[in-house]
């Protein structure tokens, strides 16, 4: 069957507009372009839309995808099956938050009594969840599963005050990133507190002893290297990545 632009948005629920960026930027040209402009899509263009939303739901940006599907090498059916596996995960962590949210909702009615540490067990559980399928295969590759294992471990074990902790961390070092960015000195003061910071946040998460000088430049170098920590700093600002990961060079080598 074939498709117009305003009939493929009809059934995808994808705008005209966005199904022309694709078309632009080469992420889904169309099967065939009429005489009169009008774009047409067949069957296998469908499939491909049905693949890139299920990476755009995955996160992954739109680089990215476009080198996935363009890889001579990939294969639809065990794409396939790793989203069923991401979406499945996915679930699991709904369904930790959902069970989180009711028995807060049992506590308030003075239901059963529920400790301050179980409040954030969601939250925890959906982070580990969450960087596990991220960037789990990369981290464990590098660090190996018991260093990982450990620092899930850590994660699921911390306090409510140290989850918040940690929470405002992150944010403190991103807004100090990108403070620092705007005098575009990666040896000036603001960068270098960046890279404290973030040393800071790291030992929350690694385990005791594990944090090094030339582990902390490696990551910083991961970030420039993955497109996937790439791209997260570099939505703080653009060139964000590499600029960390020269700050870091420095903070690393004092």
């Amino acid at each position: 069957m074939e498709y117009t632009v305003n009939k493929l948005a009809k059934i995808s629920g994808v705008s005209t507009r966005t199904l022309r960026y694709y078309d632009e930027i080469g992420l889904l040209k169309p099967a065939k372009i009429r005489s009169n402009g009008y774009r047409i899509y067949g069957e296998p263009q469908v499939d491909k839309l049905q693949q890139i939303l299920f990476y755009r739901e995955m996160g992954v940006n739109l680089e990215e995808i476009k080198k996935l599907l363009s890889d001579p090498n990939y294969d639809q059916a065990e794409a396939l099956i790793n989203h069923k596996k991401a979406l499945l995960q996915k679930k699991e962590q709904l369904e930790v938050l959902i069970e989180t949210v009711e028995k807060t909702i049992r506590s308030l009615k003075g239901e059963i009594e529920m400790k301050d540490h179980e409040k954030f067990e969601g939250f925890k559980r959906n982070l580990v969840d969450e960087n596990e399928r991220k960037y789990g295969k990369e981290i464990r590759s590098k660090y190996g599963d018991d260093a990982v294992d450990a620092s899930n471990a850590k994660v699921m074990n911390m306090s409510k005050e140290q989850y918040e902790e940690a929470q405002r961390l992150s944010a403190e070092i991103n807004e100090t990133l990108a403070a620092a960015m705007k005098s575009g000195d990666p040896v000036g003061e603001l960068a270098q507190k960046a890279c404290e910071l973030h040393k800071q946040w790291l030992c929350m998460f690694w385990q005791e002893g594990m944090y090094t000088k030339e582990g902390h430049k490696a990551l910083g170098r991961m970030y420039v290297e993955d497109e996937r920590f790439k791209a997260y700093y570099d939505s703080i600002a653009e060139g964000c990545a590499e600029f960390l990961s020269k700050a870091l060079d420095v903070y690393c080598a004092e």
